[in-house]
């Protein structure tokens, strides 16, 4: 995805206030999108949709291995912060990370390779769904470890602020890592020395198959940065638009040299934490209805039909292009030969 400044892209419906606590208020924003930025967001999203929906066809016929997640309906989320985003600007997240790479230009052949395990792959076949990375494309993983993933992200802010290169690291995290240690241990440091962070938390409502409301004795979780003086908000993250313009504020006060900034995009998976998961916690009602009536790809679509901006014949030749590439990344994951028995001795760290 090209990398899109988008000053001129977004309108504001209020100015940000702050609230006791460092938690920033303001009323709900959205960016006033052109048609390209529509399209833009329409096919990546689709992109995502499909490669996932591909991902756990092959999983449930053996050709995936151990854990996999995947982030169906969560698209708007990683596609919004991208197309906010500029070059140099670095991504790091969790376990459930393919759409984060699709969003980021990484190869779609490689990412499913890596997942079927084959030298193809980002990781030459050895890290799968959960440990994939591209330096190239400032992409950092992929991370298994609960939280793990938000010290890290630190960790590139540090680096970005000494280096002065301007860059912004976009660390993800979900509702359940939320309560983890060492999330706020990272909180204390990036705000202590204005490090140029954004902690995206992405509350899919549910950590592995507990809801929000039992695992977390807060559950506004923009405010968790709030002991630490560090702003936040809470975001539609169903809604790329809205995505998009909170990204472009966050961006902006991390360049700014402020130091940190927490977007808590509410959204919703819908599927299982993982594909072993039948998630019988939740109604197929409350899945319908958010499918129904807040499903990312679908509001995009509207509106570009509306808006008379595109016809079904063309949204349905998008969506030929990009099954087309799906399943072409599928084939390749399917053929590539596997890695040599000698690569179980490279790229260990002694």
């Amino acid at each position: 995805m090209a990398a899109t400044s988008k000053k001129a892209a977004a309108s504001r419906a209020g100015s940000a206030g702050r609230s006791r606590g460092g938690a920033a208020k303001a009323a709900p924003a959205v960016a006033d999108f052109t048609k390209e930025q529509e399209f833009d967001a329409y096919r990546h999203m689709l992109l995502i949709r499909r490669f996932e929906e591909k991902a756990g066809q092959l999983y449930g016929m053996g050709l995936i291995g151990g854990f996999c997640h995947l982030y169906i309906g969560q698209e708007a989320v990683v596609v919004g912060m991208r197309m906010a985003s500029s070059e140099g600007d670095q991504m790091i997240t969790g376990y459930r990370d393919h759409g984060h790479m699709l969003a980021m230009d990484m190869d779609a052949k490689g990412v499913m390779a890596e997942l079927t395990g084959r030298r193809g792959g980002y990781s030459k076949g050895k890290g799968g769904s959960m440990h994939m990375f591209s330096k190239e494309k400032n992409f950092y993983g992929g991370h298994g470890i609960v939280g793990a993933q938000v010290s890290l992200g630190t960790g590139l802010g540090f680096a970005n602020k000494y280096r002065e290169n301007g860059a912004v690291a976009m660390t993800y995290f979900g509702d359940g890592a939320a309560n983890q240690g060492q999330v706020y241990e990272s909180f204390n440091m990036a705000e202590l020395w204005k490090l140029p962070v954004i902690y995206v938390i992405e509350n899919n409502k549910y950590g592995m198959g507990t809801s929000i409301e039992r695992a977390s004795a807060t559950t506004d979780l923009s405010h968790r940065g709030a002991s630490f003086g560090i702003p936040g908000e809470q975001v539609d993250g169903m809604d790329v638009r809205a995505v998009m313009a909170a990204s472009e504020k966050a961006l902006e006060h991390c360049r700014a040299g402020k130091g940190p900034y927490i977007l808590e995009m509410i959204t919703y998976r819908y599927r299982g934490h993982s594909m072993s998961d039948p998630a019988k916690y939740r109604s197929k009602e409350e899945v319908q209805k958010m499918r129904t009536e807040h499903d990312p790809i679908e509001q995009v679509r509207a509106r570009l039909l509306e808006k008379g901006w595109a016809t079904e014949d063309e949204l349905k030749a998008i969506d030929k292009e990009v099954r087309e590439i799906v399943a072409e990344a599928a084939e390749f994951a399917q053929t590539d030969p596997e890695p040599d028995a000698s690569e179980l001795y490279t790229d260990i760290l002694l």
